[in-house]
């Protein structure tokens, strides 16, 4: 199994010296996500040939490895102009990762919720190009459901995932989004929701968050009333109401042997002691 960091807190330091931050903190892998200089959200990747070559070789002086690269595209965008453009991104992404090596990517499915059916259709036509250049490069795919994507929930992600009929495309379960994939009005079934992914679980991303759906119903106030906001936290473990103890038991009852990557966004100011606490906590608790 590999215990990865996603660096988004350290996004802002050079790419030689975020990778050196995550090595003396202790990590041995990185799951590289969306950063201005390399890989910008929803844009084309600004990584040209010398980046690549700086970031291969930060890697190789520190013995960090990647473990995945998390790119964030509109490729189930219902509009086709977008949709488009977002693959051409993925194409680029897909000729970098190959190039530094790494043989694993992840993402979501974004889309529209309001506008599922376009969206997902969207989504098969951008599988329909893609998927031959991962399968020429050798890279594997990892598919999350993310809160105000098309597909929200975790029964009918697997399912999507399933229906990719791809051994290497697998699902990725998100843990500050359990309340979001549990489709409840109320808790969340963890040990359910990953049982039902089962073989295709490769992949969990692993931050705490609060039950927006907690049953007082004012847990939240948003303005204006009905707006269809979707709420999450990515908080170090045990700040929220995710009931770790299930999760973790869970995974081992799996036999999980993935990746687990620590996704924590909400600490910049005390980045270096969140990221050392969770890598302790996640060793413990799936290395046992």
């Amino acid at each position: 199994m590999k215990i990865a960091i996603d660096p988004h807190m350290f996004r802002t330091l050079p790419i030689r010296e975020m990778v050196r931050t995550v090595a003396d903190i202790g990590y041995e892998h990185i799951e590289l996500s969306p950063r201005d200089d390399f890989m910008p959200f929803f844009a084309h990747p600004r990584a040209d040939d010398e980046r690549v070559a700086e970031l291969g070789s930060a890697l190789r002086e520190t013995g960090v490895q990647l473990a995945s690269v998390l790119p964030l595209y509109r490729w189930s965008g219902p509009d086709e102009t977008e949709r488009q453009a977002a693959v051409r991104y993925w194409k680029r992404m897909i000729e970098v990762t190959a190039e530094l090596g790494c043989t694993q990517m992840n993402s979501e499915f974004n889309g529209r919720p309001e506008r599922a059916s376009e969206s997902e259709a969207a989504f098969w036509r951008s599988m329909e190009e893609l998927l031959p250049l991962f399968e020429r490069e050798g890279i594997a795919l990892n598919l999350e459901a993310h809160p105000d994507d098309f597909c929200e929930v975790n029964t009918p992600a697997v399912d999507l995932v399933r229906a990719i009929n791809k051994p290497w495309v697998n699902y990725l379960y998100c843990a500050p989004h359990t309340f979001h994939l549990s489709g409840q009005d109320t808790g969340a079934d963890i040990p359910a929701m990953l049982r039902y992914a089962g073989d295709k679980l490769t992949h969990v991303h692993i931050a705490d968050t609060f039950n927006h759906k907690a049953s007082s119903g004012l847990r939240y106030i948003l303005n204006p009333p009905g707006t269809p906001a979707r709420i999450h936290q990515h908080l170090d473990i045990d700040q929220g109401e995710v009931d770790w103890d299930a999760f973790f038991s869970t995974l081992r009852e799996m036999n999980f042997d993935g990746i687990a990557t620590a996704c924590v966004f909400a600490w910049e100011d005390r980045a270096v002691e969140s990221s050392k606490f969770m890598l302790d906590r996640i060793t413990r608790e799936l290395k046992r």
